[in-house]
């Protein structure tokens, strides 16, 4: 298995654009697929890209770890991707974004976040059929990444360890590692990071991410929006000294501090990097065969089946109020689950920031009021269009002027294209709605 060597990176974002064309030392970047156009690309990243930084998409929508087969039009837009930013690899999540459907026989409902794969048999075979199935839809190799969790299936039969060895053995799929998400996953699960790295096929390693959060009532968040912490550099440290990363990437999504102290962190990483190369030992991870996978036998339907009614339950009991599944701890469900509205709420307010200016302060307490009996059953945008007629069924916002502001939004979004902006046609609409009343 060859690996590109990387170096040093930070995840690219527009809010930092500008930061990090400017940032020394920055020998690769990673941005957010879903969040870029093929044909239109940033001229930022055109412009790292022509300076010779690579440029590696990250997608965050397939749910490669979900019942259902991953979609063949989220593949072709994440290979035209890759192709479009001449990448050499591209990078998905070993989770579930979406539940319920044909298999379950229940309503459609979207996450609109990573949540964890059961360490199960069942799981682990559909998973790594669906890594196949991305593979072969790629045009460059896949690697796939730990994901940080608030809670713990019942049942589980795999250590994280096992179930990423045994995934990387079967498919031959590289490994994007998130020490954060170790850290976040000691905390929040108790499992000791050492022994998970113990257990990794280390030889399968892609890349590394850094990122920080923060605890609140004893379990820690994943936020991408804090400062790296120390216990999370210790852990870089630990996985350098047991392998030297092909590349190592600072993400940080939102709540960007200075490029003073962006570059801090840079430094801290690569320090960290540099302590675990000086503590390591003779050893070095043993090279990975260069065998085809093994072949296995397909997934049983049932075995799909039960995957599905087990995500689907769960996914039900943090975003549409269902009962919460046999074995699962009913507290950190709840956080979850307030985790998930909140979360909602803020990428609302990014898609559709009229919303928010709109409303006010009172847009918080109102789009978690909807969302808590209101599942999100398609993207974010079809979400905000769903809040807004929500509003309007409703007779909110109470404020007069408010509640036309929201109409006229809804209107201008809600149909097949937008209304015409036309003076004529402005003066028309305005004489119509003071003729109703309205």
């Amino acid at each position: 298995m060859t690996v590109t060597p990387l170096g040093t990176g930070i995840g690219w974002r527009p809010e930092i654009a500008d930061a990090v064309e400017r940032m020394p030392g920055i020998d690769w970047v990673e941005v957010v697929a879903e969040n870029v156009c093929p044909g239109h690309l940033p001229e930022s990243l055109l412009r790292l890209r022509e300076r010779g930084v690579t440029v590696v998409p990250h997608g965050v929508s397939l749910g490669l770890g979900g019942a259902d087969r991953p979609a063949a039009a989220r593949l072709t837009a994440l290979a035209e991707r890759a192709e479009a930013l001449r990448s050499p690899l591209v990078t998905e999540h070993i989770a579930f974004v979406r539940a319920g459907g044909p298999l379950t026989a229940s309503a459609h409902l979207e996450a609109g976040h990573l949540l964890p794969v059961p360490r199960t048999r069942d799981a682990l075979g559909v998973l790594c059929e669906h890594v196949r199935i991305a593979q072969d839809a790629l045009p460059v190799p896949l690697a796939v990444e730990n994901i940080a969790a608030l809670l713990s299936w019942p049942g589980e039969e795999l250590t994280e360890g096992q179930f990423l060895y045994e995934l990387a053995d079967r498919t031959g799929v590289r490994l994007l590692i998130d020490v954060a998400n170790l850290h976040t996953n000691h905390v929040n699960r108790g499992e000791d990071p050492a022994e998970a790295l113990a257990e990794l096929p280390l030889e399968a390693l892609a890349y590394v991410h850094v990122a920080g959060g923060f605890v609140r009532d004893g379990v820690w968040h994943d936020s991408h929006a804090h400062p790296v912490t120390q216990p999370v550099l210790d852990v870089l440290t630990d996985l350098a000294a047991r392998v030297a990363p092909p590349g190592v990437l600072l993400e940080r999504d939102e709540d960007f501090p200075a490029p003073a102290e962006l570059a801090g962190e840079l430094t801290a990483i690569r320090a960290a990097v540099e302590k675990g190369r000086a503590q390591a030992g003779p050893g070095a991870p043993r090279a990975r065969s260069e065998r085809d996978p093994l072949p296995e036998p397909p997934v049983t339907e049932s075995a799909r089946q039960r995957v599905a009614l087990a995500q689907t339950a769960l996914l039900s009991a943090l975003v549409a109020g269902a009962p919460v599944p046999e074995g699962f701890d009913r507290v950190r469900l709840g956080v979850q689950a307030r985790a998930l509205a909140a979360k909602r709420a803020g990428v609302v307010a990014k898609v559709a920031p009229e919303l928010p200016e709109i409303l006010g302060p009172g847009y918080r307490a109102a789009f978690l009021r909807y969302a808590k009996g209101r599942p999100m059953t398609g993207g974010h945008r079809r979400d905000a269009l769903d809040f807004a007629a929500h509003l309007l069924d409703t007779g909110a916002p109470a404020d007069a002027r408010a509640r036309r502001e929201v109409r006229e939004w809804w209107l201008d979004r809600s149909g097949p294209a937008p209304r015409s902006r036309r003076p004529a046609v402005r003066l028309a609409r305005a004489t119509r709605r003071m003729v109703l009343g309205r």
